[in-house]
């Protein structure tokens, strides 16, 4: 007769079967958190607080987001690297989360490792925008501005190294201008330093541009993206300015910690992706510039593969480093 010790491996591998299940059925046993790595005000922000009301209603617990800023992206990241794989911390990610291995000579976390993607949640497009005080019309009159004070403007940007940062470093190339990067932790802090005049640039989402710009606060000089935005059709984009070919957009999704048993995964992907769909969410998103753009957890995670590779090459090119 086999030992008890023979079926060791055997119990436990029936055991792992029932429980992992059991905790599957359970979530959410307590508050879900959105972990939003930048300062409140932002697009992640935004995202997650829309997200929230409809989301609990749906789950039957509270869902709340936390604003955790800091260390470009990477504070926020790292709790929820930390945090149990029981699908209750949710990161708020946006391309920092896919630059940061690049730009870093070491992460707290592995980005590949120790995140499962959720969803993606929209995509935006991004603009350069100027104080009131810039004497310049247009991103012509900016590009002549600059070469004509090197090093004067500056530019601010939501996080040391992300989408906006890229897209100012490539506009900086193309254009051969020398303008300096100021970095903030978050697009809400970055928009206020560029209202008040601190900053003489800013490389934003327009979803913080916008109504600034119609309050006369901020002059939008270009939009990033190949497309010009509904939200404010009358600004050319900087590829229709002299620039052809030149596209940077932004996006933002939602992962949790590797390990996180599939059912919950893919219950959390169907909530998001149900509460994108709703009115109440889809039509102010809408308004704000921010397209809904919902993936399956296997496309989001194919997207966050295929974005750092896009970025490795871009980075390496713009010669980005943090440390």
């Amino acid at each position: 007769m086999r030992s008890i010790k023979a079926y060791a491996p055997v119990l436990a591998a029936a055991a792992l079967s029932v429980v992992t299940p059991a905790r599957s059925q359970d979530f959410p046993a307590k508050t879900v958190r959105f972990i939003s790595p930048f300062a409140p005000g932002g697009g992640t922000d935004t995202l997650g607080r829309m997200l929230g009301p409809p989301m609990s209603r749906a789950l039957g617990q509270n869902v709340i987001v936390e604003n955790r800023p800091g260390g470009s992206t990477v504070i926020g990241a790292e709790i929820v690297a930390r945090a149990p794989a029981d699908g209750h911390t949710v990161l708020i990610m946006s391309p920092s989360f896919t630059v940061n291995p690049y730009v870093r000579s070491k992460l707290p976390y592995d980005t590949v490792k120790d995140f499962a993607g959720v969803t993606r949640l929209a995509q935006t497009a991004m603009v350069i925008a100027a104080h009131p005080s810039v004497p310049a019309k247009n991103l012509k009159e900016l590009v002549a501005l600059a070469r004509t004070n090197p090093g004067m403007l500056t530019y601010g940007t939501a996080s040391v190294v992300g989408a906006q940062r890229i897209a100012g470093e490539m506009f900086k190339t193309i254009a051969k201008v020398d303008i300096i990067h100021i970095p903030f932790n978050g697009g809400a802090p970055a928009t206020l330093s560029a209202i008040g005049g601190h900053t003489t640039l800013l490389v934003t989402n327009i979803i913080e541009a916008a109504p600034n710009a119609r309050a006369g606060k901020l002059r939008v000089l270009g939009v990033t993206t190949i497309k010009r935005s509904e939200i404010m059709p009358e600004i050319p984009t900087i590829a229709e300015s002299g620039y052809p070919g030149f596209d940077a957009g932004n996006w933002f999704g939602t992962a949790v910690r590797s390990g996180t048993p599939k059912p919950i995964v893919d219950r959390l992907n169907a909530e998001i992706v149900r509460a994108l769909e709703l009115p109440e969410v889809r039509e102010p998103l809408l308004k704000l510039g921010l397209t809904p753009a919902p993936m399956s957890p296997e496309q989001f995670t194919a997207f966050i593969r295929s974005e750092m590779d896009r970025n490795a090459t871009i980075i390496k090119s713009l010669n980005l480093k943090i440390e």
